[in-house]
């Protein structure tokens, strides 16, 4: 537990002291965000602020985790590895889209297969590797499902869809952050609970390195984290609950995440089949914000129902 707590610690500082050095390096390279035209209108006088952001995030929990653990073949390592591989792929995106001076990077093909690339990497990892091998625990049920042959299929789409849930949850200042903050404190607990305490640490490392990053991202932010960090931390989210077992889990501890992907999945095909619009603005926090809700109430209240959710998926497990 001691080591829990040193190293949530060391990353939270690590992220604070991380911050003044990335972020004028940003600005100075003119790594500025393009704000969606489409979005709201509240939305464009961010234009400009320093993306990428999520390096700070990264760099600390890799520089924590690796003195930490120090075993590259370890599981905190293996998550450590996702949340580097699929902050790649966001660095790739948010490069494109400053190169390109707008909201448009990798086409949705590129990514897609990069995506599926990676996932299937893990998933491969994990049905090859004996202590994870290709069942899954079943919530509340205290029972695991063999999905065998299935396996492979399931985990790539589970990967795929956690990491674009987490980055279409970050459309708030310090709304992907909070919320995943909760959701990987939540993790921390299930690890140790059972028995992976390298995993635990990791977990803790990741927390502590955005609640020092919510420093510069909480509104009004001075840094977005771009996909470089929601596809990182959506990467580091599913690996963890991969390697335990609880993909599952995510659908509570993560429902925000859900519900964030199922808004943008109900508009569009509502507007497709009936040219009418569910939500004033799809994802969901921007039809709240539409709505008359503050940026800080919209992610407060979404970090207060993570919490909730996370309390209750601790009962599921």
């Amino acid at each position: 537990m001691d080591n829990i707590i040193i190293s949530t610690l060391a990353a939270f500082f690590a992220a604070i002291l991380a911050g003044p050095v990335f972020i004028p390096l940003l600005r100075k390279f003119k790594f500025g965000q393009s704000i969606r035209e489409e979005g709201p209108q509240s939305h464009l006088k961010k234009a400009g602020t320093p993306t990428m952001g999520g390096v700070i995030f990264i760099v600390s929990s890799l520089l924590v985790t690796a003195f930490a653990v120090r075993n590259p073949g370890d599981e905190a390592m293996i998550a450590m590895y996702a949340l580097i591989a699929f902050g790649i792929i966001g660095a790739m995106d948010d490069s494109l889209k400053i190169l390109r001076k707008k909201n448009l990077g990798l086409r949705a093909y590129q990514k897609m297969i990069l995506l599926l690339a990676v996932s299937g990497i893990f998933g491969y990892y994990a049905a090859n590797n004996s202590s994870i091998g290709t069942a899954v625990i079943i919530p509340f049920a205290g029972t695991t499902l063999e999905l065998g042959i299935w396996y492979m299929p399931f985990i790539i789409f589970y990967f795929v869809s956690v990491t674009n849930a987490v980055n279409l949850t970050d459309g708030l200042d310090g709304l992907a952050t909070t919320v995943t903050l909760v959701v990987m404190a939540f993790l921390t607990v299930v690890s140790f609970a059972m028995g992976h305490y390298t995993l635990a640490i990791f977990c803790a490392v990741v927390a502590g390195s955005l609640l020092g990053f919510l420093k510069f991202n909480a509104f009004p932010a001075q840094v977005f984290m771009g996909d470089t960090g929601s596809l990182a931390l959506g990467g580091a989210v599913a690996a963890v609950a991969m390697i335990l077992k609880l993909p599952l889990i995510i659908l509570i501890a993560g429902a925000v995440y859900v519900l964030e992907a199922l808004s943008v999945v109900l508009q569009v095909s509502s507007f497709k089949l009936t040219k009418k619009r569910i939500f004033k603005m799809a994802p969901i926090h921007h039809h709240f914000e539409l709505s008359g809700w503050h940026e800080t109430k919209v992610v407060s209240m979404f970090s207060i129902a993570t919490a909730v959710l996370c309390l209750i998926a601790l009962l599921a497990v």
